[in-house]
């Protein structure tokens, strides 16, 4: 499948916003009172940032060709 510049420099851009806000997550719930209770979440959420990432470097790495 073939992708414009555009369109890979603008998923980029909403990957970006949507780790920035992965990433506030995990520290809401860890910084909550019981950090515990929140364990699925958190995990949850740690996860998406990987895979995240991944897309990321994926995506950089097709913009750089």
């Amino acid at each position: 499948m073939e992708f414009s510049k555009e369109e890979l420099v603008e998923a980029k851009r909403q990957i970006d916003s949507t780790l920035h806000k992965l990433r506030e997550t995990i520290k809401t719930f860890e910084s909550k009172e019981n950090p515990e209770r929140y364990k699925s979440q958190i995990t949850l959420a740690k996860r998406r940032v990987e895979a995240f990432n991944i897309a990321n470097y994926l995506i950089e790495k097709e913009i750089a060709k």
